[in-house]
């Protein structure tokens, strides 16, 4: 019994030093080519053409303010179905939100434009969103009569998610994809949250969401940089959501860099970059921008993963700014100001993590690692996701200061035995189908 023992682990040794390659699925190849620069400006210029999306504009006039600008996004969305076999469907979102003399001066009925592409597995309830926000401001965030283009902040976002709708909408994926474009960000985060609150209250299994916030330019201001190859991520660290009662298992643990937001942070990283070529994505390790928000907090603090997708270069010089002419410098979010082949990259990242992850079968269940006795070598163990096509696992496995992945080990069985010591590495577990599509990565869990 032990030479076999010693056989088998030098044969899992030796067949872990091969290299495991990745492949493009091809239909998902396709999906990130069709996107279109030229679509991405068409559904900017019209969003500037409102003149103003501030929540507080008109709701009532055809052709200015956030409610003609709801009512446009929703023709697209509707226009989108038409090519979906009626698995897509949209409408607005409404709820009536009470004045609260900081940034809502008076009663307000709040909209958000949602198109939800149905899964094709009516036992998977798996949710995956795609958030931009519709709404955005001048330098007085309460000026709700003066124009603001609103070009990059958040027209990149909602375009993004406009033009990943009209793809997407042509193919069938076995989970959910809920399309939003969300009013009230710069108000307070208000359409995000009343959706992440609605979600929580209705049991939503959402395992990602992909906020997009000022993504379509190029350069900054002060440093002058500019640089169309890099997008960050951001992504939190310890759970926001109850970290009180998983603050003694993390820490013993020590998976500080390991909650979900941290997981699908790295999971976007790694298919971007397999997906979308001449574009690197720098993971941030903050949640936000320094002291700053965005419409993915609503969610990590209900206890749903999401991440924050944002140009590497800011300019502030065209963010909540009035559109003027100063000292040489032209200030104001405008149009000409997007690089929109930038834009078309930094889409495509969200298109190719959405398709791959409704593509993918459920996570593993029941992950864990075997620590009834002393060893260097690693045990672990799961079961299969109770729906979905598995064709196998792939067993992550990075040391304990590496940000990223390093080793990827695919096996069609429900166990496997690593020679690397637990103490010295991280591990996490996988689902993958026939097309190689993979689920977000499961951190084992004690097992005995």
């Amino acid at each position: 019994m032990k030479k076999i023992f010693i056989a088998t682990f030098l044969f899992i040794s030796q067949s872990l030093l091969s290299q495991t390659i990745m492949n493009r699925d091809p239909e998902i190849s396709q999906m990130v080519k069709e996107i279109s620069a030229d679509s991405l400006q068409s559904y900017i210029n019209t969003l500037v053409s409102f003149g103003t999306r501030n929540t507080l504009s008109s709701q009532s006039t055809y052709n200015r303010g956030i409610g003609a600008a709801r009512n446009w996004v929703l023709k697209r969305f509707n226009e989108f179905a038409r090519q979906s076999n009626g698995r897509l469907t949209a409408f607005i979102d409404t709820t009536t939100l009470q004045a609260d003399k900081k940034r809502v001066d008076t009663t307000l009925l709040l909209g958000n434009v949602m198109a939800t592409l149905k899964g094709t597995d009516p036992r998977d309830n798996r949710i995956f969103i795609i958030s931009g926000h519709l709404d955005n401001m001048r330098t007085d965030v309460m000026d709700r009569l003066g124009n603001a283009p609103g070009a990059d902040d958040d027209g990149s976002g909602t375009a993004a998610v406009l033009e990943c709708a009209r793809i997407m909408s042509k193919h069938s994926f076995p989970a959910k994809v809920i399309f939003v474009a969300v009013s009230g960000e710069e108000q307070g985060l208000l359409g995000s949250t009343y959706m992440a609150e609605k979600a929580k209250k209705e049991n939503w299994n959402i395992e990602a969401v992909l906020n997009n916030d000022i993504m379509g330019s190029n350069n900054s201001n002060e440093t002058n940089i500019i640089d169309n190859t890099k997008v960050r991520v951001f992504s939190e660290g310890l759970p926001a959501y109850e970290t009180d009662k998983s603050a003694a298992n993390i820490r013993a643990l020590g998976l500080e860099n390991d909650g979900k937001a941290r997981q699908l942070a790295r999971y976007v990283k790694e298919v971007s970059e397999r997906y979308v070529d001449n574009l690197q994505v720098i993971m941030v390790y903050r949640n936000d921008r320094f002291l700053r928000g965005g419409d993915h907090l609503p969610y990590v603090q209900r206890g749903f993963a999401a991440v924050r997708i944002t140009e590497m270069n800011e300019n502030y010089t065209r963010q909540h700014q009035d559109v003027r002419n100063e000292n040489g410098i032209q200030y104001g979010d405008l149009p000409e100001h997007i690089d929109y082949e930038y834009l078309r990259k930094n889409t495509g990242l969200n298109l190719c993590n959405l398709a791959n992850l409704a593509k993918a079968p459920p996570m593993p269940d029941s992950v864990k690692m075997d620590v009834k006795k002393l060893s260097n070598s690693t045990f672990l163990s799961w079961k299969k996701p109770s729906t979905g096509q598995v064709k196998g696992f792939y067993i992550l496995i990075r040391e304990t200061t590496s940000a990223f992945w390093q080793k990827k080990i695919f096996t069609s069985g429900l166990e496997l035995l690593l020679p690397y010591s637990k103490d010295n590495y991280f591990f996490a577990v996988q689902s993958v189908n026939d097309s190689g599509n993979e689920s977000l990565p499961v951190v084992p869990g004690i097992g005995r």
